[in-house]
């Protein structure tokens, strides 16, 4: 996890870091990926837009969060867990 703010408010529910229009959504976002058991129930919000990136970032998850900002992160397959997660402004 790179973003500062994202992790403040994973560790200790602290939103100071985010924009607060979006510290709900976000932790709705953690909370949804905590709870995942298969990759395909990434699909079943559409409004997130869930898609993976190609070329160098190739097997990296993207949900929308707002007009500019993503939630990155990839999937471990082996542990069945969330890695890499990351908030950031792909534009």
């Amino acid at each position: 996890m790179v973003h500062k703010g994202l992790r403040r408010l994973i560790e200790g529910d602290d939103a100071s870091g985010v924009q607060a229009a979006v510290a709900d959504k976000l932790r709705r976002m953690i909370s949804f990926l905590q709870d995942m058991e298969r990759e395909d129930e990434l699909k079943t919000v559409p409004s997130w837009k869930a898609h993976k990136l190609t070329g160098g970032r190739k097997g990296t998850w993207s949900l929308f969060v707002t007009k500019n900002w993503r939630l990155t992160f990839r999937i471990d397959k082996d542990e069945i867990e969330i890695i890499d997660l990351d908030y950031e402004d792909y534009h």
